[in-house]
């Protein structure tokens, strides 16, 4: 089994606490409506993946910081063990907010994940962003 980490930082005008409500504690209600095409029930329609299966693993508030892990789904998950992801909501001094995400990517045997299927994952990340912070 490999293990290998990817960071990446995207910046927004909208403040942390306002971007962790949306984005971590009330995705389950707000992207669907935001992104119906894509998302149904936090089920994903019109792409390659149809089933994913998140669990939650640790969640600071206060901190604005959430880790979970993708344990389950279709697409790459016979060449995954899991992803792990981090994600951290900070105040920038203009009122917005800098957002850092951590993804570990535990691959079987000995798989090797391309530039090109990790852009296509950081990609899918922005764009649920964009559409949040729109």
């Amino acid at each position: 089994m490999g293990v290998n980490s990817y960071s990446d930082e995207y910046s927004s005008t909208i403040p942390p606490a306002r971007l962790f409500k949306a984005l971590i504690l009330d995705s389950h209600n707000l992207i669907p409506k935001l992104m119906p095409l894509a998302i149904q029930s936090i089920e994903i329609s019109g792409s390659q993946v149809k089933f994913i299966k998140n669990r939650g693993d640790e969640l600071d508030e206060k901190n604005f910081w959430f880790k979970y892990s993708l344990i389950e789904g279709d697409g790459m998950m016979d060449k995954l063990e899991k992803i792990t992801y981090e994600v951290k909501f900070e105040s920038t001094t203009d009122g917005g907010s800098i957002n850092k995400m951590t993804s570990t990517y535990y691959t079987k045997g000995d798989f090797v994940l391309t530039e090109e299927e990790i852009k296509a994952g950081k990609e899918k990340a922005l764009a649920m962003y964009k559409v949040v912070e729109a």
